[in-house]
């Protein structure tokens, strides 16, 4: 039988199983209480005010973006080193896109190299309105610095944490945002936890939260004190602003909370299983992936690079032999500048140098809470006859 390793996937339990039976066989299928319970349970897990669920964390970016009115000759910058959705959410709005390169140890936004491009901004008018973060395979960024130039310029700062439910930074959890405006969670089968498909928005301000609620319902609120009339009966709804249907379902929702009450075993696990491949990989020509001392990650990725001026194989042979080994490594990300939509919008390929190295030489290797030891020393034993 031939060996197939994914590199992430779900783990479904029975209370995963009966939590979905029981929100079938009840009153409510799409948005409702259990949706409701939902956002209340990881609020308060992470020590945020308030939470808006919604159908996938790329439309909780949208909503994100909008809220914080972003709009028509405004600019978001992010990291290059992410998925598309980072970036495409501010085009969503009108606005246009700028990138940060990353910290080539971290491999998330260098708050270094934001400072020098904020100072540069400032000169010109070029300061963006919104800076998205992303802390990439669940290791936060340093928050603290950018939440300080936040202050300094003005801008706001919308957390993507889709990898990074579970995980904290200098003591509390990952959207806490004691640094940010908002932060989002994604809850695809590959993150941390599952929902099926779907996202999430956290904030501490009442104002975003009642915004994000209009925005993923059609714009429409049943709040007499956000209404332009009086209500004329107790049927009366009014839509006041432009919106979407981006609501979470109930059936997602019950997933949800089950998967949430296993998230710090889910990360606890993933911890260990990273350890692991680092204690056995440390003596082969590669760079793996760097902890900061501030930051305890979620670890929904485990990257690590290729010293390919010491080995014989290429990036593309490494990956092949690997795939054919029935291991499915994969490549976390192509740069979004490098991508043709981008490259059509002015950038370019040296544009952000370390992004672009580092897509070169990065490999993303099996890393979920049901990987066994067994096949997690089968990758090890195959990445080392490949690249050794």
């Amino acid at each position: 039988m031939t060996k197939s390793i994914p590199y992430g996937r779900q783990s479904i339990s029975q209370d995963d199983i009966d939590a979905v039976i029981g929100v079938m066989k009840s009153d409510w299928l799409t948005q409702g209480p259990a949706t409701e319970g939902f956002e209340k349970a990881v609020a308060g897990y992470c020590g945020a005010n308030y939470a808006v669920a919604v159908n996938s964390a790329t439309s909780a970016l949208h909503i994100a973006c909008l809220a914080s009115g972003l709009s028509p000759g405004d600019t978001l910058w992010t990291s290059p080193n992410t998925f598309v959705a980072s970036a495409n959410c501010a085009l969503y709005c009108g606005a246009s896109v700028d990138f940060v390169d990353i910290d080539s140890l971290t491999c998330n936004l260098s708050s270094a190299l934001l400072e020098k491009k904020l100072s540069d901004a400032q000169k010109n008018g070029t300061v963006p309105k919104v800076v998205v973060p992303v802390h990439f395979a669940g290791h936060p960024c340093e928050m603290a610095a950018i939440g300080e130039l936040s202050k300094r310029y003005g801008f706001s700062v919308i957390e993507d944490a889709s990898h990074a439910i579970g995980a904290s930074y200098r003591g509390e959890p990952v959207g806490a945002c004691t640094f940010s405006d908002m932060a989002v969670f994604s809850f695809h089968p590959v993150k941390i936890v599952t929902t099926g498909e779907g996202g999430m928005v956290l904030t501490n301000r009442k104002d975003l939260y009642e915004k994000l609620c209009r925005l993923r319902s059609h714009g429409i609120t049943r709040d007499p004190s956000h209404m332009a009339a009086e209500p004329a009966g107790p049927w009366y709804y009014e839509q006041v602003e432009l919106g979407y249907n981006y609501r979470m379902t109930d059936i997602q929702a019950a997933l949800g909370t089950s998967q949430l009450q296993r998230l710090n075993e889910f990360v606890s696990r993933r911890n260990a299983l990273a350890a692991r491949y680092s204690e056995k990989l440390r003596d082969l020509p590669l760079q793996l992936p760097a902890n900061h001392p501030d930051c305890y990650p979620a670890w929904h990725l485990y990257v690590v690079r290729l010293q390919l001026t010491h080995m014989t194989p290429s990036h593309r042979e490494v990956f092949e032999a690997l795939r054919s080994a029935g291991i499915q490594v994969n490549l976390h990300y192509i740069p979004v500048h490098m991508q043709p939509f981008y490259r059509a919008r002015g950038f370019n390929i040296g544009d952000f140098p370390h992004a672009e190295q580092y897509c070169r030489e990065a490999i993303t290797l099996p890393l979920y809470y049901d990987l066994s030891e067994a096949d997690q020393d089968y990758v090890i034993g195959q990445l080392r006859r490949i690249v050794a």
